[in-house]
């Protein structure tokens, strides 16, 4: 049984149980206050710190640290392993707390100063108690990653339930305390995020304690870690992020034209992405510190091969699932927010945003592997050289199309910029390595493929029946329509997939069923 698939799997059930509760928060949110201007206004303010997750937590820092935190485990020790991370954190609080300071001071100096729209003015507010939130997600990151590097993968996951947990709290309980009306209650939104992200990083704390970290301050000006992990992660930075730089740009402009666009938006890319942090970034997790590991001993047959089977894996379950989320948006939409002020209206906004989205899912998934492909092997320059031509393709689109199509525009310029990256990252990195171990992939594509649009036949005439003779007045009828419609796809797809032997649908089972055995031997 593939070990990929195992902490990966194990990983992805943590996660899953993540975003579950992450979809909820959503559904809490939307109804608490629809895609309403003031929406708009907290998503955009709460986008700008949590870039710094993707831009850091889920990229460029970790992306640095695991390859050398890997490496002073093999090579130097696990006392000197701690002390280089020890130096990683000192440097971390003592940039971000100086980072912070001096952002919140700008703010304070703007609002004090500037003329603003009422909504510009919320969103600035609303920046100013949340951006400090970058700090502690960014800790959070690198605490992951240790315990990641550590082989531990099921315990840090489960670290975002605790965030999530906390933020729907704010929605019920703290909102209604601060006012009557909805631009005084999203305050308590904006504590909530504050104080999820001291929850998540020390969610952290007792495994990383029984691996035998301590904190202790080492003076990261001069440590030789420290300025590699730098060196490594600034081009890096912008390598991992493009897609995340994009929105944030595009979305600025698009609050400017309308802020409802935003909130509208935002519903569409959260739907977009459980699936893609489910597995998507699982294997992305999984993927790192082990092929850190292959490129530090120079073994690149296993390196070639082991990024090409996980790419397999990542099409097998990713490609029919962007394809569900194309033909099924309407339906899903309508079941997880339409209610509270939330109305049909945000809906068909919604859905319009989430059916351009899904196709990019493939391409957004890739594109996380290959770049930490790249930073396995020490090479973040070459992320960061693709990631700037993509960056002025969705700008360019993004631009073009914000105005004619609204979010649905920006979405559109998502997905084709992601679909460029993941294609330069592949000719890229043949290059890098000489030849890449796609055979797997290219053998099973044939069949992914053709079982994927059989399956988005039979999701597109079953969600269509179900409309005509049942509707969705009610929760019944909405769960009909997108669950009926969604068995049926996958029992179709899997049905091709073991029929055609398509390797990973075998894999797959197999790790399935190996985790029921156990206790059906002891029974």
């Amino acid at each position: 049984m593939s070990e990929m698939l195992k902490s990966s799997g194990a990983m992805g059930i943590a996660t899953l149980a993540s975003r579950i509760l992450g979809m909820v928060r959503e559904m809490v949110y939307a109804s608490f206050m629809g895609d309403t201007p003031v929406a708009g206004a907290f998503k955009l303010a709460f986008k700008i710190p949590n870039l710094f997750r993707r831009l850091l937590g889920e990229g460029a820092l970790t992306a640095a640290f695991i390859p050398i935190f890997k490496d002073k485990e093999k090579n130097a020790g696990e006392a000197e392993m701690w002390r280089a991370s020890n130096a990683v954190i000192s440097g971390l609080l003592a940039s971000s707390a100086l980072f912070i300071g001096l952002v919140m001071l700008v703010i304070a100096v703007v609002l004090a100063a500037g003329e603003f729209s009422d909504n510009t003015r919320l969103m600035l507010q609303l920046l100013g108690i949340m951006f400090p939130y970058l700090l502690l997600v960014c800790l959070a990151a690198v605490l992951i990653a240790m315990l990641n590097s550590r082989g531990l993968f099921f315990i840090p996951a489960m670290g975002g339930t605790m965030l999530n947990v906390v933020m729907i709290a704010s929605v019920l309980w703290l909102a209604p305390r601060l006012g009557e009306t909805l631009d005084k209650q999203i305050f308590g939104l904006a504590i909530g995020v504050l104080v999820a992200g001291v929850a998540q990083a020390a969610f952290q704390l007792p495994s990383l304690w029984r691996q035998g970290f301590r904190f202790r301050w080492v003076s990261p000006w001069s440590n030789d870690t420290v300025r590699e992990v730098v060196a490594r992660m600034v081009p890096g930075t912008i390598g991992v992020a493009a897609f995340q730089i994009n929105v944030l740009v595009t979305d600025g402009v698009a609050f400017l034209v309308d802020p409802q666009i935003i909130a509208s938006l935002d519903y569409a890319v959260r739907l977009m992405e459980f699936p893609q942090g489910v597995f998507g970034v699982s294997l992305a997790t999984f993927l790192l510190p082990t092929l850190s590991g292959l490129a530090a001993e120079k073994n690149f047959t296993e390196f070639r091969a082991m990024l090409g089977k996980g790419l397999d894996h990542l099409v097998f379950v990713n490609l029919p699932v962007s394809i569900m989320l194309a033909v099924l948006a309407e339906p899903i939409v309508r079941l997880l927010f339409e209610r509270g002020q939330f109305d049909a209206d945000a809906t068909r906004r919604a859905a319009v945003a989430l059916t351009c989205l899904g196709p990019g899912l493939v391409a957004f998934s890739m594109t996380n592997v290959l770049t930490r492909a790249f930073f396995a092997l020490g090479d973040t320059t070459t992320p960061m050289r693709i990631s700037l031509v993509c960056l002025g393709v969705n700008l360019a689109v993004g631009l073009a199309f914000v105005i004619p199509f609204r979010q649905a525009g920006l979405a559109m310029a998502n997905t084709l910029s992601a679909i460029i990256n993941t294609w330069l990252l592949i000719t890229a990195l043949r290059r890098k390595l000489g030849t890449l171990d796609f055979a797997l992939l290219l053998k099973n594509l044939v069949a992914t493929v053709s079982g994927s649009i059989v399956a988005g036949v039979v999701a597109w005439w079953l969600a269509d029946y179900w409309l005509t003779h049942f509707g969705h007045r009610d929760l019944g009828a909405r769960l009909g329509a997108v669950f009926v419609p969604l068995l049926a796809a996958a029992a179709a797809y899997w049905t091709i997939s073991l029929t055609l032997r398509v390797n990973s649908a075998r894999e797959i089972l197999e790790t399935a069923l190996e985790r029921v055995r156990p206790k059906q031997n002891k029974a």
